[in-house]
């Protein structure tokens, strides 16, 4: 048997850290929008201190988002903001750029660098190369089906990482999308009115009309986000049984209260499979539990996990 894998979290606050510490996640994943892209809040550098210093209390990691398309503007300030990281004693950074990992190697030789190229993660071979370069983690792509990730385990020679639960990424833009789009209809958004996350937009295919995709525009561009919400609860043990490191539950636009339900489960689902992986059974009551505070118009799905997809 294996060890146990990390429960991985987004958090977009400290009161959102510290309860979801209480659930039971035990890595959390934050960071900076000028830095990192698809964050649930915004964590300034003092803020990233204090919640290394939260988490370290209770033996539980913290790793910075990095994952922004680095411009040469970017560049310049991204040496300090990774000097500033480790100074705060993060563990490690989630990157896809390069610059981020040669920049870490230079100033911030003792962080962990877990590489997530989104959805081109897709194989060993170039996960292996991305850990010849310095990288000890690779972010799978949440495209790849169970198959391809449970045979892809023993030929990783680093860490890897799988989302099981929430919204995906679907679409990403740097342009303004939304407000032009309001702007294309005469409806003029203010410079100080919001488009972000908290304003709850989203869109509809005419020829899908009950599928609601949330969209959302902030310093980075516009995101679309995924209809429905990945959920791998009931073959979890598949994942536990290949040796995932590390499962990430995803919690960009849901409520904490949501988000707290959701860690608690899979907490629970963890722990009973390591306690007797033999005698492990999946629980109808967990999934139920998160069932109960489930958004009516999205679906929980197995996401990719159980599709042939073509890229």
């Amino acid at each position: 048997m294996g060890k146990k894998p990390e429960l991985l979290v987004p958090a977009g606050s400290l009161v959102e850290l510290q309860a979801y510490l209480d659930c039971g996640a035990d890595a959390f994943l934050i960071g900076e929008d000028k830095y990192g892209m698809r964050l649930p809040g915004n964590f300034t550098p003092a803020e990233i201190a204090e919640a290394v210093k939260i988490a370290h209390a209770r033996g539980a990691k913290v790793y910075a988002c990095v994952n922004n398309l680095v411009s040469n503007e970017l560049l310049e300030d991204l040496q300090d903001y990774m000097k500033q990281l480790a100074a705060a004693g993060v563990d490690g950074v989630e990157f896809g750029d390069p610059a981020v990992l040669q920049i870490a190697k230079q100033v911030a030789p003792q962080l962990s660098l877990h590489w997530n190229a989104e959805m081109t993660s897709t194989n060993y071979s170039t996960a292996n190369y991305w850990g010849s370069k310095g990288a000890s983690r690779v972010v799978l792509a949440r495209e790849l089906n169970m198959d391809e990730i449970t045979e892809m385990q023993p030929h990783l020679e680093i860490e890897s990482e799988v989302q099981v639960h929430g919204m995906t990424n679907i679409y990403h833009s740097k342009r303004s999308l939304v407000r032009n789009y309001m702007a294309h209809q005469g409806r003029v958004i203010g410079e100080n009115e919001s488009v972000g996350k908290e304003r709850g937009l989203f869109l509809i295919e005419a020829e899908r009309q009950e599928e609601k995709f949330p969209i959302y525009e902030d310093c980075n561009g516009t995101h679309i986000m995924s209809s429905d919400d990945i959920c791998i609860l009931e073959d979890l043990h598949m994942l536990l049984a290949a040796d995932v490191d590390s499962m990430k539950i995803e919690t960009i636009l849901k409520p904490m209260s949501y988000n707290e339900i959701v860690i608690r489960v899979y907490r629970q689902a963890i722990d009973t499979y390591f306690a007797d992986p033999e005698a492990y059974e999946f629980d109808e009551a967990w999934i139920e539990a998160i069932r109960q505070v489930q958004d009516p118009e999205r679906e929980l799905s197995f996401g990719f996990f159980y599709k042939e997809q073509v890229y």
